[in-house]
This record gives C-alpha cells, sequence and structure tokens, in this order.
C-alpha cells in the first residue's frame, strides 16, 4: 500500500513558484463558494511522524481565509474530556455549515497508537475502526464533506528527518523521546496503519496516501486533492448528483487545477525495465527455482495449505508463459489455471465477486488466475462498465475478499507485469505476423493502447489501495521475458516458504 508514497516524487522552487499562485488563488475562490452553499467540510491530515502534518495545516490556513477554518489538535484528554464518552470532545470541535475543519490525527491516533504498542489486539482495534466509520458516516449523510489525507516517510526517510530537524535550533523541539521510540517500532505502525486505512477508507471518507518527502510536492499534492474534492462536492451539491467525495476534479469540473499539472511518477514508471537475463542464465535460474517451487508446492499439498496466484499485466505483457513456467513445476492434479474473460450472462446476474469465489482452491490446492476480480478496478472502471460509485466501494470489497482468504490460511500473491508501450506494439506486430499466435490479437488490444495513460493511473490507484502485508502486489519487469519468469518464480517460492516457516 504505501509503496505508492515511497517514489521520491519532488518538485522544484521553480515549478513550486510557478504553481503555488494559481493554486492558492482557486482554493480561495473554492472557499468563498463552499461559504455560499452552507456545506461543511472536514479535513483529516494523519500520517507518519515527522511527515508534515503540523505543517501542511499550517500552509493551509496560510493559503485560504484562516477566518473560515478551524484547526484542531488533541492531546492527553482533560479530566473534563475524560469523564465523557470518546467521542465527546471531537463532536464540540466539529466546524459549523460554510466553514472547514482541519483535524490532526484525531480520532486515528490512539487507535494506532494502542494497537502498535500492543494494548489492544487486532479485534479490538477492530471494534473502535468500526465506531469510526460509523462516524465519519454519520456526518457524510448529513452533508459533511470528509477527506482524509495520510502523509507518509519510510522508516529511513523518517530517521533522516527527524535528524534534520534536531540540528535546527529553532526546530529541535519538534522531535521528541516518544517520536524515536515510535520510530523503533516503524513496521508495527506502518502494518496497523495498513490495516486503519484498509478498513476506513470508505466511499464516504476516502483515504489518500501522499508521500511527504519533499514538502513542495506533498503542498501542492494535497492542496490540489483538497481543491478538487471542493469542486467536485459544489458541483454535486448544485446539479443534486451524488458522487464520492474523493472524485478527481477532472471529472467534474473544466476549472484547470493544478492537480492535473503535477507530473508524478506512478509505481509503473519507477519500475527499471531495463532488466535482463541471459538465454544460459536463465535456463540455470529457471530450473533452480522450478525444482524448488515443486518442493514446496509438494510440501503445501501434504500440509494442506492452498494458494491463490493472480496474475494481471498489460496485453501482451506475458502473463500466459509466466503461468506456464510455474505450472510447469506444479503437479497437474493439484491446480487450476482460471482464465477470466468479461462475464457470462449468469455470471452478470450475481455480484461481481461470485465467479471467484466459485474457484476458490481446496485444502492444498493452487489456483491461478489469468486475470481477476481487479478487472473491476481496471477494465470496468475505463471502460465504464461500472459506474463509479462501484468501482470507487470494490477496493474495500477487494480487500475483504483477500482478507477472508488470508484469514483462512490461503496464501495470495498478486503480479502485475509491466512493459512498455514500445515493447507491447513490437510484440502486437510479431503476433500479427506469427500465424499460431495471431488469434491472441483483438482489435479491443490496439484501441486499449490509445487509453494507457488511463489505465497507468487506475493501476497505481489498485496498488495503493489493494496492497497489503498479507496480500502485497509484485511488481514485475516485463520487457524481458526471460527476466521477469525468473522473478515471478522466485517470487512464488518466497511466499510459499514464509508461509511454511514455523511462526517465532
Amino acid at each position: 500500500m504505501f509503496e505508492t508514497a515511497e517514489l521520491g516524487r519532488k518538485i522544484s522552487k521553480r515549478q513550486y513558484a510557478e504553481r503555488e499562485p494559481l493554486l492558492r488563488q482557486q482554493l480561495l475562490e473554492a472557499q468563498g463558494l463552499l461559504r455560499e452553499s452552507e456545506s461543511r467540510v472536514i479535513v483529516m491530515i494523519a500520517g507518519v511522524d515527522g511527515a508534515g502534518k503540523s505543517e501542511t495545516a499550517n500552509l493551509l490556513n496560510a493559503w485560504m481565509d484562516p477566518r473560515r477554518i478551524n484547526t484542531h489538535a488533541f492531546s492527553e484528554p482533560s479530566q473534563e474530556e475524560a469523564e465523557r464518552p470518546e467521542f465527546w470532545r471531537y463532536w464540540r470541535e466539529l466546524p459549523p455549515r460554510g466553514k472547514m475543519g482541519l483535524f490532526l490525527s484525531a480520532w486515528y491516533h490512539d487507535p494506532v497508537l494502542d494497537h502498535a504498542y500492543g494494548k489492544i489486539d487486532r479485534g479490538q482495534l477492530d471494534a473502535r475502526l468500526d465506531k469510526i466509520v460509523a462516524f465519519e458516516r454519520m456526518l457524510a449523510v448529513d452533508g459533511a464533506l470528509v477527506l482524509k489525507f495520510w502523509l507518509h516517510l519510510d522508516r529511513e526517510a523518517q530517521r533522516r528527518r527527524f535528524r534534520k530537524l534536531e540540528k535546527d535550533p529553532l526546530q529541535k523541539w519538534r522531535v521528541t523521546k516518544q517520536d524515536w521510540k515510535n520510530w523503533r517500532r516503524y513496521d508495527k505502525f506502518v502494518d496497523t496503519a495498513e490495516h486503519v486505512i484498509t478498513r476506513t477508507s470508505t466511499g464516504e471518507a476516502p483515504w489518500r496516501i501522499v508521500e511527504g518527502t519533499d514538502f513542495r510536492y506533498l503542498s501542492l499534492e494535497v492542496g490540489s486533492r483538497l481543491l478538487a474534492g471542493l469542486h467536485r462536492w459544489l458541483a454535486s451539491r448544485d446539479n443534486g448528483d451524488e458522487v464520492a467525495p474523493g472524485d478527481d476534479l477532472a471529472e467534474a469540473s473544466s476549472v484547470p487545477t493544478v492537480a492535473r499539472q503535477i507530473e508524478a511518477p506512478t509505481v509503473l514508471s519507477a519500475l527499471d525495465l531495463n532488466k535482463t537475463l541471459e538465454r544460459n542464465k536463465y535456463q540455470v535460474k529457471r530450473d533452480k527455482y522450478q525444482a524448488r517451487l515443486n518442493l514446496l508446492h509438494r510440501r503445501m499439498h501434504d500440509e494442506g495449505v492452498s494458494s491463490v496466484v493472480v496474475f494481471e499485466g498489460w496485453d501482451a505483457a506475458g502473463k500466459g508463459g509466466a503461468i506456464r513456467r510455474v505450472t510447469s513445476a506444479l503437479d497437474a492434479r493439484n491446480y487450476d489455471v482460471v482464465s477470466i474473460a468479461a462475464p457470462t450472462e449468469d455470471e452478470s446476474a450475481h455480484h461481481y465477486l461470485w465467479r471467484f469465489w466459485r474457484h476458490v482452491p481446496g485444502a492444498g490446492r493452487v489456483t491461478l488466475f489469468d486475470r481477476s476480480w481487479y478487472g473491476r478496478v481496471l477494465v470496468e472502471r475505463i471502460e465504464g462498465f461500472a459506474d463509479e460509485e462501484a468501482w470507487r466501494r470494490s477496493y474495500a470489497e477487494i480487500n475483504d475478499f483477500e482478507s477472508q482468504l488470508v484469514d483462512h490460511g490461503i496464501v495470495v500473491v498478486k503480479f502485475w507485469i509491466e512493459i512498455t508501450s514500445e515493447e507491447q506494439k513490437s510484440r502486437f506486430d510479431a503476433r500479427a505476423k506469427t500465424p499460431h499466435k495471431r488469434w491472441k490479437l483483438t482489435d479491443e488490444d490496439w484501441r486499449n493502447r490509445a487509453k494507457r495513460e488511463a489505465y497507468t493511473e487506475a493501476v497505481h490507484d489498485m496498488v495503493e489501495r489493494t496492497s497489503t502485508t498479507n496480500a502485497a502486489w509484485h511488481l514485475i519487469e516485463g520487457n524481458d521475458k526471460r527476466y521477469a519468469r525468473v522473478k515471478v518464480l522466485r517470487t512464488v517460492c518466497r511466499e510459499f516458504d514464509k508461509r511454511l516457516q514455523p511462526p517465532d
């Protein structure tokens, strides 16, 4: 999930100077429209220590009219607050109609901290998160726009941020002993945060994960997303439409925004597609990992551990070839390959996950999906087969589906195989010239190439919303088929071996 916020995004001083004035102007204009519409806006700013939460709140106050913004940070409950239910102090600070409330961590702070330090277990955490979801849904139903930003730093970036602040006499007070104590439990905090975001990112109150390494980038990204949410919300109020608050402004208004001017890298653009593997080395490594996979598969079967392996990627990316290299190492009696195409009439009459539930493997078996339930947030999103509310809602539904698989003991391994547009065209041309491969190439494949930018954005969102600790996405550099196939085999071996390791 957080790999989308560890890409090293940066904005130069020149770019920032060019974009910041326009963004400020548009935010002020949107704030004026907000006041006229008597809508209330609740902005949650949470994230890891040192990622820039208070700085972001200060910046938004500087960019907009601070008289129409209330900013709230909460410390330990006072005696007055402790004598009342937990949410009492949050209710008191909710903004009136026409105003905006900025909340720093607020109702998310204690659940994350308590679970990261082992004061509450997962069940207790979920019970508290259910209350948060109900609270935010109540606010949204009452007409509030709820936007949530999680500011992220990787472990090393957080350490560097702390060290930098400590060297500044005017800033060192910001770094406390508790911050360093939390940093030493970084992995636990991130695992907890991932679960919290997954459970509480709803259609009414979606999370947006923002990289905090470069404050100029963070500022423009948060400001642009806030502007997009405001315009989308105000447009829906004027038109009487129901829309998700996380929708992009470009889909709701012709007003130009800075949000669309930021050319930020994606999880796919961060891949090095020049990686190759020589034929002789490929054969050695392929045989090595296939032999290893065969042993692991037999152990998985004997111990009754089943697995689901998902393959997604561009047309002609090499999904079929990778699947064949995996199945060559398995016992044909104990696996199934499920190729997913457009749903049949019978499948369309059910919930979209119905046909995938039917293929969940029994004990000791492996099911490999050539395309999967992620079509909901890829093809169906881009081609308009699912309306916006449906595909946005499906992120949570997919996470819940995979969580049920993992909780039952099923190993879930997910691959996206990435190739460049040029490599894809080369493979299309080769297929068109090869009689026994020509059937693979369709008019739809050529049409999809024109929508590559939209699909790339959809893949980035997919990884951000559905790459979890227990069902992570593995991104495969696929321009060189030999390299891709070996990496797939090595990854499956690693995930199977991890499952078979005795618990600590």
